[in-house]
């Protein structure tokens, strides 16, 4: 329209593509000179036990009422409608349609041409959550019902490699050589069935115009002789109707073929691999690369074989199968948790019953008969296992436990983990899971930084110091108050 200085109508609300006015110039084939009927049609659904019929459904162009091309002049030509028409189904990616999409940026080579090979869908590309992670190519299968669960899926940049190292070979000199020798042998045949279908024709038009003239030259009063005669040449007749019509299907799908040029395909040997390692293309300029080779590219998975089947479909009407083999990530196996008696014989010494409750806890290890450890339960193990309770007199008095330091620094026991666990705090542990034990030395925050020592932050260290300050008060007053109970003869 911009080409021939066709002024568009204006919308009122909006001026862009979303505007209906635009919209119905570029979807509705009146404007490229069509006459058009029944492009919409109803569709019928059972609810509840009932028929329910919609209306406004868009019809494929195969299933329209009526088709006239070049009924009037149109804005546009009917080719260039149809490029409309495959441009906004390939950028339709949030409908659930067949068609292949287009690219749209991102690190997926393929995204809207992988298919589902075994249901057929589009598969969509889903990306990590943090950054670095690799893409994934899944197939969601029937989302529509709730507990469908997905179809396939597959990792992608073994998938994206696999295609990669395919296109490079499918145009390079060699494939290139292949292609034009193939090219010109598909040429030779169809010229050698186009012949043959031409002799059968001549051959067939002459047994029709045979069996006309047996006709014309039998008695009337025959009827017998007359209706087989005329049988044999209506025959004769639907056999030329055959064979020319398989000659109008080769010239058209030979007219149809993509016409051979070989300067042009030596020239993208060249051109391709340099444009596609080049640092300055970027993921939308390779796949659109891709797209203009590639139209699909179907996607299974061989759990025998544990490898990935990739059908990829040319632009040309080829096809190429790929199998990628399938790595299973080696993630580290967790360490397995340690038995009851072996983390009461290693705790005992150390923590009081309670910890080595919460410990065991942590860690999944159930008792008997229960569902988690008590202290009681912790005794009864203890006792029978003839290993003595630890006593605080026991226990060194150089390091402290996480609510000690947090008493001491006058700072909750998150904010203690929280120093561990970036460093700042040196503790140590006498297995996963276990209390952590800070060293005494570790809290003199008026010392530089070194083995035993740290420096707390500026609001955890004026934190510390005031409630230095403020816990002799504290004490005083409770001392205070439990003599005053005491002399009013009143037990703590």
């Amino acid at each position: 329209m911009a080409s021939k200085h066709v002024t568009a109508p204006r919308c009122d609300r909006q001026a862009d593509a979303r505007c209906p006015v635009l919209r119905e110039h570029l979807h509705n084939p009146i404007y490229a000179g069509a006459y058009v009927f029944a492009r919409r049609g109803n569709r019928i659904r059972v609810v509840e036990g009932r028929a329910r019929k919609t209306s406004g459904h868009d019809r494929p162009m195969s299933a329209w009422g009526a088709l006239l091309r070049d009924n009037h002049q149109g804005y546009i030509t009917w080719t260039e409608f149809e490029e409309n028409r495959r441009m906004f189904q390939e950028s339709a990616h949030m409908q659930k349609r067949t068609s292949r999409k287009a690219g749209r940026g991102g690190e997926a080579l393929l995204t809207g041409l992988v298919r589902c090979g075994r249901c057929g869908r589009m598969m969509r590309v889903f990306y990590g959550v943090q950054s670095g992670h690799a893409h994934r190519y899944q197939c969601r299968g029937d989302d529509a019902h709730v507990g469908a669960g997905l179809c396939i899926g597959i990792g992608g940049i073994r998938v994206d490699r696999a295609v990669t190292a395919q296109m490079l070979e499918a145009v390079s000199g060699r494939a290139v050589e292949a292609a034009l020798i193939a090219a010109e042998k598909a040429a030779k045949a169809d010229g050698a069935v186009h012949r043959a279908l031409e002799r059968d024709l001549e051959a067939a038009r002459y047994d029709a115009s045979l069996a006309a003239r047996r006709h014309e030259l039998v008695d009337p009063a025959k009827r017998h002789v007359a209706r087989e005669l005329e049988a044999r040449w209506n025959a004769a007749l639907e056999r030329v109707v055959q064979i020319e019509r398989r000659i109008a299907d080769l010239d058209v799908a030979t007219s149809s073929r993509p016409k051979v040029d070989r300067d042009a395909l030596m020239r993208l040997a060249q051109d391709l691999p340099a444009a596609w390692n080049a640092p300055t293309a970027d993921a939308r300029t390779r796949q659109r690369l891709t797209h203009i080779l590639i139209h699909a590219v179907v996607i299974d998975l061989d759990d025998v074989a544990h490898e990935a089947v990739l059908l990829i479909h040319w632009v040309g009407g080829r096809h190429s199968e790929v199998r990628v083999p399938r790595v299973k990530a080696q993630r580290p196996r967790a360490p397995s948790p340690p038995g009851a008696v072996e983390v009461i014989r290693r705790l005992a010494a150390e923590w009081p019953d309670r910890q080595i409750a919460i410990t065991l806890n942590r860690v999944r290890c159930p008792p008997e008969g229960a569902e988690t450890w008590t202290s009681v339960s912790v005794r009864q193990v203890r006792e029978r296992l003839g290993i003595a309770e630890c006593h605080a007199s026991s226990r060194p008095d150089a390091t402290l436990s996480v609510q000690e330091t947090a008493l001491r620094l006058g700072i909750c026991v998150g904010s203690v983990h929280r120093l561990i666990h970036e460093g700042n705090l040196p503790a140590t542990q006498a297995m996963w899971a276990a209390p952590w034990k800070v060293p005494t030395e570790a809290l003199a925050t008026d010392s530089p930084r070194s083995e035993h020592h740290f420096a707390l932050p500026l609001h955890i260290a004026s934190r510390s110091h005031a409630s230095r300050h403020m816990r002799p008060r504290s004490s005083q007053t409770s001392a205070a108050m439990r003599r005053a109970v005491t002399e009013a003869g009143h037990p703590e």
